[in-house]
């Protein structure tokens, strides 16, 4: 039964970016492919016509470009019904931070098309946004570092009186530098600006071990699915090129109590800091699948399969156990496709 159920699922995923700072789509994919075989049709929905997963095609079999956020939910809507004309989408599973607010938006109009999503609301997005975190954590008895909001350099100034340095200054969707300097605070506001607009967040910086935890959430206070991580290699940009699974009873209750008080629905990431106190210090949520999620198939737990399953209407059972001491490495590969290919997503916005 299960196999005539997902014989001809068609899912659009978003995040094709592999680059030093990838994006989770290409790992949603490995995970999707994994679970429901080589029948599954992906289709990329890219932003820019140099993300990778455009020209892996063994992974990815038609991609089309998709306005950028900014452009606002109609110009979304009006792109996703032509793509459902040519595709007949099952579902989506949009992978970026700034993409999620319209999806929320518009999934009753994707669910009147036959497309289905499983998205956390509004006010879930909110509530972990790195601007609201630390309010979030006050009232829920969380640990949440100390920040500020930044607007112009002058509030710099009084962060780093507060915090003293090091500290950590973050943009508003992505991104974060550890500083040391007045200079370089200075410079890494600028670049954020540029990037992300304000509030950037400066955080008071929290000396300890990182672990991150990738998550399900079912939208009624519990997590499906949970996997821990602690990271070994960190590239500059702060991302995981190397982690582990671990297991730890307080990692997983840090993980159910923010279920319970946010009763998350959909994959999210736990960024947490263990100081030398043993205290557990959320840095961050995001919220979507991380970029390292295939290592949760890896450990037992398929997390994008299993959204995938509930988002489709089946009932997923949460799940108990995960393997401890699976290692992931990342690496880079160059990958060698054709210029026409390139002219074609550009120039047409289809390959």
């Amino acid at each position: 039964m299960m196999a005539n159920m997902y014989a001809n699922l068609c899912i659009a995923v978003t995040g094709l970016n592999a680059n030093d700072n990838p994006g989770p789509g290409m790992a949603v994919i490995r995970c999707l492919k994994e679970c429901f075989g080589d029948g599954l049709r992906i289709i990329g929905l890219s932003y820019e016509s140099l993300e990778p997963g455009i020209y892996l095609r063994d992974w990815v079999n038609k991609t089309y470009q998709v306005p950028y956020p900014t452009e606002g939910t109609a110009a979304l809507v009006e792109r996703l019904a032509y793509i459902n004309g040519q595709e007949k989408l099952d579902l989506i599973i949009p992978n970026f931070d700034s993409e999620l607010f319209n999806f929320i938006k518009i999934a009753p109009q994707l669910q009147q098309m036959g497309i289905a999503t499983y998205l956390p609301t509004h006010q879930q997005l909110a509530l972990r946004d790195k601007v609201n975190l630390k309010n979030f954590g006050t009232k829920n008895g969380f640990y949440v570092p100390a920040d500020h909001k930044l607007y112009t350099t002058d509030d710099i100034k009084k962060a780093g009186d507060e915090f003293n340095f090091p500290m950590v200054i973050k943009g508003k969707f992505y991104d974060a530098y550890v500083v040391y300097t007045m200079d370089q605070a200075l410079k890494a506001f600028h670049q954020l600006y540029a990037a992300w607009g304000v509030p950037i967040i400066a955080q008071q910086y929290i000396k300890g071990n990182e672990i991150n935890i990738s998550a399900l959430g079912d939208g009624n206070g519990s997590n499906i699915s949970l996997v821990a991580m602690r990271k070994l290699y960190i590239t500059d940009k702060g991302k995981a090129w190397a982690g582990v699974t671990i297991k730890d009873d307080k990692l997983t209750q840090l993980a159910n109590n923010f279920a319970r008080a946010s009763n998350w629905k959909g994959g999210y990431e736990m960024e947490v800091m263990s100081d030398a106190e043993g205290r557990l210090y959320i840095l961050e949520i995001n919220p979507r699948f991380p970029a390292w999620v295939y290592l949760t198939a890896a450990a037992g737990l398929n997390q994008p399969a299993a959204l995938a399953k509930i988002a489709m209407g089946e009932t997923v059972e949460p799940y108990a156990d995960y393997q401890a001491g699976k290692l992931f490495v990342r690496y880079s590969w160059d990958h060698i496709a054709d210029i026409a290919d390139f002219q074609q997503i550009s120039a047409f916005g289809e390959l």
